[in-house]
């Protein structure tokens, strides 16, 4: 029997540099602009990093293997594309149409899919023998076996029916249309699912270490064996310590600091969720002794935790902009996505020449923003700063691992 013929085109190097050109000049509005067609294009393993891809048309495209990292393909059609083991990393993929691509392999850490249309969607072009025919990728389109996805933005996006065993650590998942998925073993260990729609969603077996499940209603999901480890809920809406609220224990605290310790009471507490306070902006908590409590978003900004305790602590995508945090302890402490615009980590001076340093070993600053902060002489030791943005910060005499 005779091999059918592929529905895919090939495309010269000099076909492609030329379609680029066109669409760079559509998207910037200059004369001779083209929006880009590379529909059913054969485009497997191309080197396209950063290339702006905004609105093209990709119906069907086999981009398998292909480089697009730090890409912007936001509002392209994608449609049944082929992006199997493509480096999708930090790449810009909002509201695009992904309905039915195949993603096995693919690594999507860090990038951006808010919106995107991810559910199952198939092909049909004519065929001269069989009338039409069904474009497949081998496997069943859509689903997302072993795509890395950790860090990765999916908020509100339409998620397929089938993401076995895919790796969503630390994704933003908040709002995400979850609705009958099959999301069977799949790690989502730190990943934020805050509103997201989990009905009739099967988690079975999947590990949710440290995820954040707040305002999800998980009734009608199954998380038969799954692991809900340190799993965020929505937080109390008092949280008492002895018998005294939290807001009251920290008033006080801020009385001990004012008052140089004439008065009030140092807050030794550890694992609190002080979520319920709403915000910490501005507040003194100097020397507070804190460790593994949760600061999961809160608004910090320009707080006061010098030679504070935090080791352990769970502070991702908190805003810490031009906090004062010399000499704090942020040992094992979770500062993924954390705002640390200006803030001020350098040594603390604790008696005539002796300071007590800001120590963040094994600290993870995932995505943290750390541009113009001070951190002179910082500990820095196995810390995971993969994706933190360092542009003018003050890393003199750090200790990091090179």
């Amino acid at each position: 029997m005779a091999s059918q013929p592929s529905l895919l085109r090939a495309l010269e190097h000099a076909s492609l540099k030329q379609t680029l050109e066109a669409h760079a000049r559509f998207l910037s509005g200059r004369p001779g602009g083209r929006r880009a067609n590379l529909a059913h294009a054969d485009l497997s393993n191309v080197m396209l990093e950063g290339i702006n891809l905004s609105e093209a048309e990709l119906t069907g495209a086999r981009l398998n293997g292909a480089c697009l990292m730090g890409g912007d393909l936001s509002r392209a059609v994608l449609f049944g594309a082929d992006l199997r083991d493509a480096d999708l990393r930090t790449a810009n993929l909002s509201k695009a149409d992904l309905r039915g691509v195949c993603l096995r392999g693919a690594n999507l850490a860090y990038a951006n899919l808010i919106g995107a249309d991810l559910r199952e969607g198939r092909i049909a072009l004519q065929d001269s023998i069989q009338g039409f025919r069904i474009l497949t990728h081998e496997r069943q389109p859509g689903d997302l076996d072993y795509a890395i996805m950790a860090g990765a933005n999916l908020d509100g996006v339409h998620a397929p029916g089938e993401t076995r065993t895919a790796d969503l650590t630390d994704a933003i998942l908040s709002g995400a249309q979850l609705g009958g998925a099959r999301m069977v073993k799949a790690t989502l260990d730190g990943a934020d699912l805050t509103g997201a729609e989990v009905f009739n969603t099967d988690l079975s077996g999947a590990s949710l270490r440290r995820a954040v499940l707040t305002g999800v209603d998980t009734s009608a999901a199954n998380f038969e064996k799954a692991d809900l480890t340190d799993v965020l809920r929505a937080p109390p809406p008092v949280v008492y310590i002895d018998d005294t609220p939290l807001g009251e224990v920290l008033a006080e605290h801020e009385r001990f600091c004012t008052s140089g310790g004439a008065g009030g009471a140092p807050a030794r507490i550890s694992r609190v969720d002080f979520r319920g306070l709403r915000q910490l902006r501005c507040r003194m908590m100097t020397g507070i002794h804190a460790p593994g409590s949760v600061f999961f978003g809160m608004d910090m900004e320009r707080v006061e935790l010098q030679g504070s305790d935090l080791s352990g602590a769970d502070l991702r995508g908190a805003n810490l902009r031009g906090a004062d945090l010399r000499g704090v302890k942020f040992v094992d402490a979770r500062l993924d996505r954390a705002d640390l615009r200006g803030a001020n980590l350098g040594p603390l001076l604790i008696g005539e020449g002796r300071y007590l340093r800001a120590n963040l070993t094994r600290a993870v600053l995932r995505q943290a923003d750390l541009r113009d902060s001070r951190a002179p002489r910082a500990r820095f030791l196995e810390a995971d700063l993969s994706g933190a943005k360092l542009d003018g910060a003050d890393l003199t005499g750090a200790e990091m691992e090179i």
